[in-house]
């Protein structure tokens, strides 16, 4: 074995967590661009080429979202079951959201009149804002608990709705994902954009952050006067995964506790709005590559708050804390973990050096003349 299995535990939630932060920085701007498509790009050559901006790339950064889903299955399988049958109805959404996306991309300019351009201009917009704004939805759900149960055979039922997922508190999380995607698209536009459209993006972008600060902030209110969950007592975290054999309760603002016992983690939520305060500036300033980088940052800060807040917990139980699964209790064997990690050691590097090649060689400003003067070689 390479590593212990609480080792192991600990280092599959950073990696699922890295695994969320790549799909946000790369996908989720694409989802970006796609919502800010009808604001910044006022004719159809303009928003041709805002489509063009992440045409060479938007299908290769789906693999973060992939991963992430795979390394959900086999790490955290019992996360998977719960949250596949709990979130069923918010999941085919997404799916069927996502079709439009490759269909919008591809079908988009085969046809040249207005209404059909704009039919899927919607469509891309819809199969992008639809997934942001589940993914938030789910996310919020898990600081309130998810109604399900585990039984002693370790069958988890869901006895909530998708409706139920829509709550005010789900809802303003869905806000902040799509705001804080929308601010990231925006720096990428401006910067890979000229003349009218990088200046709308950069305006639009900046209106976005602005927005998520303030969404951001309002939450960590809430957060902060909310019930959160506390483990009284559990078995040893080396031992065999086991999600009914702890004790749990809830307790008023708890799901702060972790920056008191660990204060270099308070980093996490001032990084959120000290980079969404940077790619405001920069955006401002004219230099929009140093407003990606910040939002970049950014999103790294947000993502890590949701899970430094909820730790050690991936998916809490509404119904009976006591079954609420941790990092510690809902994974795979420690076999299983330890040949997954001999394969992420390979291949996330991998991926890291495919992307970052991919937008090496294809980095250029996309402007309006060239897609009028490029009908067919371009999206």
């Amino acid at each position: 074995m390479i590593f212990d299995y609480e080792t192991l535990k600990l280092l599959w939630w950073l990696i699922i967590g890295i695994l969320l932060i790549g799909f946000a920085i790369t996908d989720g701007m694409d989802m970006g661009v796609a919502m800010l498509l009808r604001l910044v790009g006022k004719t159809d050559s303009e928003r041709r080429t805002v489509i063009n901006t992440i045409g060479a790339h938007w299908d290769g950064n789906q693999v973060w979202f992939i991963t992430a889903g795979g390394a959900l299955f086999a790490a955290w399988p019992m996360v998977y079951a719960a949250a596949f049958s709990g979130f069923y109805f918010a999941m085919l959404l997404v799916l069927f959201a996502l079709f439009f996306r490759p269909l919008a991309f591809d079908y988009r300019s085969k046809i040249e009149t207005d209404r059909w351009r704009n039919n899927w201009d919607w469509a891309l917009f819809c199969g992008s804002a639809i997934p942001a704004l589940v993914f938030g939805v789910a996310f919020g759900n898990l600081f309130l608990g998810v109604p399900f149960n585990i039984d002693n055979f370790l069958r988890a039922s869901y006895q909530g709705s998708f409706f139920g997922l829509l709550n005010p508190f789900g809802l303003l999380a869905g806000l902040i994902s799509i705001t804080m995607l929308m601010g990231h698209a925006g720096m990428w536009l401006q910067l890979r954009t000229d003349s009218d459209v990088a200046k709308r993006s950069g305006q639009y972008g900046r209106y976005a952050l602005i927005a998520f600060m303030l969404l951001f902030a309002s939450a960590g209110v809430w957060v902060a006067n909310m019930d959160g969950y506390q483990i009284v007592s559990m078995p040893d975290t080396q031992s065999y995964a086991n999600p009914i054999g702890k004790m749990v309760t809830t307790a008023p603002g708890a799901w702060l506790d972790n920056y008191t016992a660990m204060p270099l983690t308070i980093i996490f939520p001032a990084l959120g709005f000290a980079m969404a305060t940077l790619a405001l500036l920069f955006s401002k300033m004219g230099r929009p590559g140093l407003g990606l980088l910040s939002s970049s940052v950014m999103l790294v800060g947000v993502i890590m708050t949701a899970g430094v807040s909820l730790f050690p917990f991936v998916m809490p139980s509404s119904n009976n804390p006591n079954v609420s699964l941790t990092m510690w209790d809902a994974v795979s064997s420690h076999m299983t973990l330890n040949v997954m990690f001999v394969a992420v050691a390979i291949f996330i590097p991998l991926i890291l050096f495919y992307t970052t090649w991919c937008y090496v060689k294809m980095w250029r400003k996309v402007t309006v003349k060239e897609i009028e003067n490029n009908t067919h070689g371009s999206y």
